[in-house]
């Protein structure tokens, strides 16, 4: 169905792209809420760890999982240029 990732600490390359929890869903299993469900269970996860705010990054042309991120409660803080791309990132952050 799909993958999900939580990073406890970011580096350089993370604050660009990347972020905290990183996450996919097989591309027949999408449009069927398991992004936002998976993404709502790891974000418990993360205050479980200590933490205290996430970031959450995506393509710029990836609405499906920016409505993911924002249903989750992201607010969208700034954009960067993917320098494995050269893609626009949208940056988002999550307050626990």
């Amino acid at each position: 169905m799909g993958l999900i990732k939580l990073r406890h600490r970011l580096n350089e390359a993370l604050l660009i792209e990347g972020g905290h929890i990183g996450y996919g869903v097989r591309p027949s299993e999408r449009r069927k809420g398991y992004g936002t469900m998976m993404l709502r269970m790891v974000l418990e996860k993360a205050r479980a760890l200590g933490l205290e705010r996430v970031l959450l990054t995506c393509d710029a042309d990836n609405v499906a999982s920016a409505k993911i991120i924002e249903s989750n409660g992201g607010i969208k803080s700034g954009t960067s240029i993917s320098p494995r791309t050269g893609k626009e990132i949208f940056q988002y952050w999550i307050e626990l």
